[in-house]
């Protein structure tokens, strides 16, 4: 491992290739848990689960613990934004959407990913905010590539949510991931001039995630400390992957396929 000479850490072939493991282990229990969810079951079950199958591939859960979070997984329903905690009187209804995002820390680094999906049916409108985001996850990891720069990123997820009239939540971006679950750079999902925008190079290895609401931008935190939710009540979704930056373009570490 090197740095890029801003803190970012370069990553060696070695130390990819677990990173590919610890992606790998993540989207395994993100896909295990879209299908096995079902209405009458609380996110302290989802939470159980993914702990389990987190430590059954040789693995540690990334969040357990992180700056004292309580649980393996951030469960959000619906309206809630970020960092939910699990809860067994939370019980999860039919035609509630679901945010769940996790980590697995293996062999000394991290891989992280969040998915938002529908339980059951729900309405169009519902199911195009959940359509628009994974889209424009998509399209910011299709400016990845050595010798881009963040903010290619952050005007391509932009411009794709707010020409679909929803808009990006500024107060959560993405970052770095390696060795820590986060690390520099910040990338935002926004145009933003408050921090320099770092060019790209192989071997840089970001989360990239935006979240995007279906009304206003602006969020509160609950009592809790931890959950946030949107300040009107509106529905909000997420979608994540760990992305290797390469010469030729990027490396999706963290696929469910």
């Amino acid at each position: 491992m090197k740095k890029n000479g801003k803190g970012i850490e370069i990553k060696n072939e070695a130390e990819i290739e677990i990173m590919r493991i610890s992606g790998k282990i993540v989207a395994t229990v993100l896909k295990e848990i879209s299908e096995i969810t079902k209405p009458g079951m609380t996110t302290a079950d989802l939470d159980e689960y993914a702990e389990k199958r987190i430590r059954e591939m040789g693995a540690t859960p990334s969040f357990k613990g992180y700056h004292g979070f309580p649980a393996s997984i951030c469960a959000c329903i619906n309206e809630e934004v970020v960092h939910g905690i699990p809860n067994p009187k939370k019980v999860i209804q039919m035609g509630d959407i679901l945010k769940i995002d996790t980590g697995a820390f293996y062999n000394g680094y991290h891989g992280d990913s969040c998915i938002t999906f529908p339980v059951g049916k729900v309405k169009r409108s519902t199911a195009k905010l959940l359509e628009v985001a994974e889209t424009a996850m998509y399209k910011g990891i299709e400016q990845v590539k050595a010798g881009k720069y963040l903010m290619d990123i952050a005007g391509a997820i932009q411009d794709y949510v707010e020409k679909n009239g929803f808009c990006v939540v500024e107060n959560f971006v993405g970052h770095g991931v390696g060795r820590n679950l986060h690390e520099e750079p910040s990338v935002f999902n926004f145009r933003t001039k408050d921090l320099p925008n770092v060019q790209l190079k192989a071997g840089m290895t970001l989360a990239i995630e935006p979240i995007i609401n279906a009304g206003k931008k602006h969020t509160r935190t609950l009592k809790d400390r931890w959950t946030v939710v949107t300040l009107d009540k509106q529905l909000s979704a997420q979608f994540e992957h760990t992305v290797l930056v390469t010469d030729n373009g990027y490396e999706i570490l963290t696929l469910r396929n």
